[in-house]
C-alpha cells in the first residue's frame, strides 16, 4: 500500500475538504450496502491509501482520514476539536504563570447541531441501541428528520465546513489556531497570516500532528495538501510547508491552491487591489517553491463559467463552489488509489492507475519542466458514445481564469481520468469504449499533446446527501445529460441526482502562461520597480528587497520555462 495524507489549511480549504472526505465516505457505505450498484460494490480503489485503522480505549475499531486540518478557533461550529470517536475529555489549563489573584472562566452555550448533524446522531445512537439489544425500549424520540428538511436546511445555512461533513475525524486530526477566531477580518494577506504563524507555538504543535499520520505510514507516496489562498492563510501553509520540506525532503507534497470566488464579489479601492495584487504574487512564488506540483483553482465567477454549464452555482455560497473543486480534486486523484492489477492482467473496473510520484514525474519532471498545471474539468463528463466523441474533448473546461484557448503547444504533457462514464442508452461504458472514445476524440482535435496518459474508472462520483443542490435540470438520476430539460426543477441535488460520470485533466501547457505573467507582472509594478508603490507595504508583510526579488525571479523563471528566450531571468 502506498499511503497518502491530506492537509487542510483555512477555511475554503476545510469546506472543500468536508465535500471530499463525504465522497469517500458515501463510497465506503455504498460498498457494503446490500442494495447499491454493483459498480460501486467492485469500485477496485484501495481505500487504506487514505485511511488509517485505528481502536478507541473501549476496544471499537475505527476508520478515519490519515487528515490535518489547520482554520481558525471556532470554526468548527457545534464539532468538537477532539472529534467523536475516542472521547477524551479536554484538560482544563488554569495556570496563568503572570496572575496570582483569581481566575473567572467565561463559557459560552455550544452551539446547536443543524437537522443534517442531529440525524446522524441518531442514526449513531440507533446503531450502538441494537448492538446492545436496547431496540425493544420505549421509542420517545422525535419524529425522523426527513432527508428533504435536510437537503433544505444545509441549502439554506452553511455557516462552518463542520455543518455538511458526514465523517468522524480522528483527534490529531483537527487543529485550532489558538488566538485567531473565525470572525477574524485582518487575517487577509500573506505577511499577516505568517505573523500569526510565527507568533504562537503554532508550528510544532501541526508539526506534531502530521508527524503522528507519517510515522504509522509503512510506504507513503506523498502529502496532498489544500490551501486557502485568498488570505493570511497562504502564510500560514507556506511556514508549515517549510517545516515539512526539510523534515520529509523526500516525500512529494501536491497543493491545491485554492481560492472561493465570493471573494471577487467585494469591490476593492486602488490601496486594497494592490494588496490584493501583491498577496496572490508573493503566496504564489512562496507556496510554489514549497511542493513539487501546484494546481491553482479559483475562477473569478464560477457560476458564469463554461465549467458550470450543466450547474447552478451561487458564488456567494463557498458550499456550492468548493463542492465543484471537492468533485475535481476527487476525481484527478482516484488513480492515486486504484488498486494494481498484476503486469499481465486487465482489470474490468479501472485502468491507467498512478501514483503521486509519477504524476510529478509526467507532469513536472524531464518531459518538461513545469511544475504548474491546469485542471479541467467536465461535470458531469458527456456521453461516449461514437456521436459525442468530437466534442468530447472540448466539454473540459479550465478552473482558473487568464487561461489561452485552443493553443498550440507541441510539447504538452497531460494526464486525464474519466470515472462512470456512460454510453448509448445511458449505459456504463466499459473501460475499452472509454479508451477508444478518447483516443477518437483525439483524431478529431487540432492539436494532441506530445504525452498524454489516460486513467479509467468504472466507478461514478456518488453524491452524498449532503450535496448541494447545484444540478441543473438537463442532468439525469445517473449523470447523463437530457436531451429536454426536467420541468418545475432549476436545481437538483442528492434526492434527484445519485452519481454522476466525471473526467479531469491535469496539463502542463503554454496556455498558463497569461496567468503567470499577470502575477509577475503586478509583482514587478507593484512591488520591484524603482518608486513601486507597494514596495512598503511588502516591507510590512517582512520581506526585504532581495527577498521580494528573489520572488519575482521564481515567477520568472516559471515564465521563461514555459516562454524560452524572451524573458530575462533579471527581476527588475
Amino acid at each position: 500500500m502506498r499511503e497518502i495524507v491530506t492537509i487542510q489549511i483555512g477555511n475554503y480549504a476545510n469546506f472543500i475538504g468536508s465535500h471530499f472526505w463525504n465522497f469517500q465516505d458515501e463510497l465506503l457505505g455504498l460498498a457494503e450496502s446490500p442494495e447499491s450498484d454493483q459498480v460501486f460494490k467492485n469500485h477496485s480503489l484501495d481505500m487504506d491509501v487514505l485511511y488509517r485503522t485505528g481502536e478507541t480505549q473501549q476496544g471499537l475499531f475505527t476508520y478515519t482520514p490519515r487528515m490535518v486540518s489547520v482554520n481558525f478557533q471556532g470554526s468548527l461550529g457545534s464539532v468538537s476539536s477532539r472529534g467523536s470517536l475516542y472521547n477524551q475529555i479536554q484538560a482544563k489549563n488554569m495556570d496563568v504563570m503572570t496572575w496570582k489573584g483569581r481566575v473567572t472562566t467565561h463559557a459560552s452555550e455550544p452551539l446547536r447541531r443543524n437537522l443534517f448533524l442531529q440525524s446522524l446522531s441518531e442514526e449513531e445512537q440507533e446503531i450502538v441501541g441494537k448492538t446492545n439489544d436496547l431496540d425493544n425500549v420505549n421509542n420517545n424520540s422525535p419524529a425522523e428528520i426527513q432527508d428533504k428538511d435536510i437537503v433544505e436546511c444545509l441549502e439554506s445555512d452553511v455557516q462552518y465546513w463542520t455543518d455538511f461533513s458526514k465523517v468522524h475525524y480522528h483527534p490529531q486530526s483537527l487543529y485550532e489556531l489558538s488566538g485567531l477566531w473565525a470572525d477574524i477580518q485582518e487575517l487577509d494577506n500573506y505577511g499577516f497570516g505568517k505573523e500569526a504563524f510565527c507568533g504562537h507555538q503554532h508550528g510544532e504543535e501541526i508539526d506534531d500532528r502530521l508527524r503522528f499520520f507519517v510515522e504509522e505510514c509503512d510506504h507513503i507516496q506523498g502529502i496532498q495538501c489544500i490551501v486557502d489562498d485568498a488570505g493570511g492563510f497562504s502564510g500560514v501553509s507556506a511556514m508549515f510547508l517549510e517545516s515539512i520540506a526539510d523534515e520529509y525532503p523526500n516525500v512529494p507534497v501536491l497543493l491545491y491552491n485554492a481560492r472561493n470566488p465570493s471573494l471577487h464579489m467585494d469591490s476593492k479601492g486602488l490601496k486594497q487591489a494592490i494588496s490584493h495584487y501583491l498577496h496572490d504574487a508573493v503566496s504564489f512564488s512562496r507556496l510554489s517553491e514549497l511542493c513539487k506540483l501546484i494546481i491553482p483553482v479559483g475562477l473569478p465567477s464560477l457560476s458564469g463559467s463554461r465549467a458550470s454549464q450543466f450547474l447552478c452555482i451561487k458564488d456567494e455560497k463557498p458550499y456550492h463552489s468548493s463542492a465543484v473543486y471537492a468533485s475535481a480534486m476527487h476525481s484527478f486523484t482516484l488513480p492515486f488509489r486504484m488498486k494494481q492489477s498484476g503486469p499481465s492482467a486487465e482489470s474490468l473496473y479501472t485502468s491507467g492507475a498512478l501514483d503521486m510520484y509519477g504524476t510529478v514525474q509526467m507532469l513536472a519532471g524531464q518531459m518538461r519542466q513545469n511544475m504548474v498545471t491546469i485542471l479541467d474539468v467536465a461535470i458531469p463528463a458527456p456521453s461516449v458514445s461514437d456521436r459525442a466523441q468530437q466534442s468530447f474533448l472540448g466539454n473540459l473546461q479550465p478552473l482558473i481564469s487568464d487561461i489561452l484557448e485552443d493553443v498550440e503547444d507541441f510539447h504538452a504533457v497531460e494526464t486525464m481520468n474519466i470515472h462512470g462514464a456512460v454510453t448509448s442508452g445511458n449505459q456504463r461504458a466499459s473501460i475499452n469504449e472509454v479508451k477508444d472514445a478518447v483516443e477518437s476524440a483525439y483524431d478529431y482535435s487540432v492539436a494532441r499533446p506530445k504525452f498524454s496518459h489516460l486513467s479509467a474508472s468504472t466507478c461514478p462520483l456518488p453524491i452524498p446527501l449532503p450535496f448541494p443542490l447545484i444540478f441543473g435540470n438537463m442532468v439525469g438520476q445517473h449523470g447523463e445529460l437530457l436531451e429536454t430539460p426536467i420541468s418545475g426543477s432549476s436545481s437538483m441535488g442528492s434526492l434527484e441526482v445519485h452519481s454522476i460520470p466525471m473526467a479531469t485533466r491535469l496539463r502542463s501547457s503554454t496556455a498558463v502562461l497569461p496567468f503567470l505573467e499577470r502575477k509577475l507582472g503586478n509583482l514587478r509594478r507593484f512591488g520591484i520597480e524603482r518608486g513601486a508603490v507597494g514596495a512598503p507595504l511588502l516591507q510590512s508583510w517582512g520581506f526585504g528587497k532581495d527577498e521580494v526579488e528573489d520572488m519575482g525571479e521564481v515567477l520568472s523563471k516559471m515564465v521563461t520555462t514555459l516562454k524560452p528566450y524572451q524573458y530575462s531571468s533579471d527581476s527588475d
